[in-house]
């Protein structure tokens, strides 16, 4: 009788021990493919801050990608280290109470590449897009902006908000129709140093069509050299503009259009934009859902984007949602290291069972490489049914994992906003996400992992545990038996 043939028989004779390994090699195997899939999780959401209006994407950063960077470029600094590298700034501060550190960063780390819209843009099926710059506060030179008469402005930057658009006619305020031109025109690829401006700021300061407009940088008022900018057109809107954060600087009727490149120009920062977002407008609305798969099958790193359509509905077609592959991967160890104290505890309770088998086997001479390799061969044959088996189950528990721990992180940043909520002056407008789906995949490649953990957990108990009998001598394990 070969060995094989022998493992069959052991596994049937003793249906506890091996119904016993089953179950816990399944529940194992289950939580190893849940942690695996879970730290590979693409999590859906809709975004009505961000969302794309009419028949087109938007493309925007993330958010989690943007702090993976940022902590990747300190890791390649060094802890408490003062210094400058891939667009992020890292300065020791000595204040009052102790020193602290900050951390900033320039246009080149947050601005999105140009090639990579350059590259959506060239899919088929996309007519024509639009760039627009992130909100850019600079100080007014010739004219005087609108503030409220009742409100301290010593903590206001005492400025404007200029945005840039390659064509103004695709921005999101002109997009949903809140932002119409009253007087003149909007502001086109080819336009150069122009404004489009709030009727409000017009009356105020008793401005019309041709008129030019100075900026300057607000963080040096005085020696900074101004840019002109010619007003082609004046503004009405329906709703006042959502303000990028508090302050009078970016209240809606501080609001200035500008061509795409001026805001760089009045800010400093002449070649060294801050692209913001790209609208891409889908030229066949029946072919909506095709250019969407195309664009994302465009070879660029979409770790750095979100995809948004125009339902506002997010794709964060990174791996990773906030710390969920943080918490998945620390799943992966809890479920190791314990699975491998379980199964040496479950080879005990064998190999405790088969003291005398041993013994006998033993004394007729059998190696002992050649006994354990018999119980892990017995072992093996139990594990595969229930690695199998776990495959067929994993999709559903992993689903179920997957979206229990988003639903942790998201109650977790509630209960935190709620705690910082009137504490924290935030410099940025908060994105109202809305998880709506998170989709888990088990790749060939996760099986067989999943398969091999298992293999070199059950080696290692079955060492452990065998290891204590296989090298006694068979009189030992007789006299202790009698």
């Amino acid at each position: 009788m070969n060995s094989f043939q022998l493992a069959v028989r052991s596994v049937i004779r003793k249906p506890v021990k091996s119904i016993l390994l089953f179950l816990v090699v399944f529940i194992i195997s289950l939580f190893l493919l849940s942690g695996m899939t879970s730290k590979n999780a693409s999590v859906a959401t809709q975004d009505k801050t961000r969302q794309a209006v009419g028949a087109g994407f938007l493309l925007a950063e993330n958010e989690a990608n943007r702090h993976t960077r940022i902590d990747e470029v300190l890791n390649k600094l060094g802890e408490n280290v003062e210094g400058s590298l891939d667009g992020v700034l890292v300065e020791k501060l000595e204040l009052a109470g102790g020193t602290s550190w900050r951390v900033s960063t320039d246009n080149s780390f947050e601005t999105l590449r140009m090639e990579d819209i350059e590259e959506i843009a060239s899919v088929s099926g996309i007519l024509d897009y639009n760039l627009t710059t992130a909100v850019t506060a600079v100080n007014p030179v010739n004219f005087s902006r609108i503030e409220d008469s009742d409100v301290d402005q010593s903590s206001d930057i005492l400025g404007v908000s200029l945005i840039g658009n390659k064509k103004m006619e695709m921005d999101s305020n002109v997009l949903s129709g809140n932002v119409t031109i009253k007087e003149g025109r909007l502001i086109n690829a080819d336009d150069s140093n122009v404004c489009v401006i709030s009727e409000e700021l017009a009356e105020k300061n008793h401005l019309a069509l041709g008129d030019k407009l100075k900026f300057n940088d607000y963080h040096d008022k005085e020696n900074s050299i101004a840019c002109e900018a010619v007003i082609v057109g004046v503004y009405e809107v329906k709703q006042k503009m959502t303000p990028y954060m508090w302050g009078d600087t970016y209240r809606s009727e501080n609001v200035i259009f500008t061509d795409l490149d001026f805001p760089e120009k009045a800010d400093g920062n002449t070649g060294n934009p801050l692209y913001e977002k790209a609208y891409f407008k889908v030229r066949n609305v029946n072919q909506y859902d095709s250019v969407k798969e195309a664009i994302k099958k465009v070879d660029i790193d979409w770790e750095r984007y979100d995809l948004i359509d125009n339902n506002g509905n997010l794709e964060t077609m990174s791996s990773n949602f906030n710390d969920l592959e943080n918490i998945s991967q620390m799943l992966l160890v809890i479920v190791i290291g314990a699975g491998s104290v379980i199964l040496s505890l479950v080879f005990v309770f064998w190999i405790k069972n088969r003291v005398q088998e041993i013994g006998i086997l033993l004394a007729l001479g059998t190696a002992k490489v050649k006994i354990l390799g018999q119980i892990l061969l017995e072992a093996f044959l139990i594990a595969a049914m229930a690695i199998m088996l776990s495959f067929t189950a994993a999709p559903g528990v992993s689903k179920i994992t997957a979206n229990y721990l988003v639903e942790q992180q998201v109650q977790q940043e509630k209960e935190q906003a709620l705690l910082d909520e009137g504490k924290v002056a935030k410099p940025f407008e908060e994105s109202e996400q809305t998880v709506t789906d998170v989709i888990v995949a088990i790749s060939p490649q996760i099986m067989l992992l999943d398969m091999g953990c298992i293999v070199v957990m059950i080696i290692f108990s079955v060492g452990v545990s065998g290891i204590m009998v296989i090298r006694r001598n068979p009189k030992d394990i007789f006299s202790e038996m009698s």
